[in-house]
């Protein structure tokens, strides 16, 4: 997994009928834009996280 500064993770909801869960990438703490990355909640919440593998990166445009 590849991401940058700016970039989204998206992650599907785990439970039938949970909505997908997105955060900002506000920081990339792994080498050449590996995980772990800092990220923000629509809520504002940060913490770290590494990657589950059903979830993907949306790089920004």
């Amino acid at each position: 997994m590849y991401a940058s500064l700016g970039d989204s993770l998206v992650t599907p909801g785990r439970q039938a009928g949970q909505d997908m869960q997105i955060f900002e990438i506000i920081e990339v703490l792994g080498d050449n834009g590996s995980p772990p990355y800092r990220v923000r909640a629509a809520n504002g919440h940060e913490s770290v996280v590494y990657p589950g593998p059903d979830t993907t990166v949306q790089h920004k445009s």
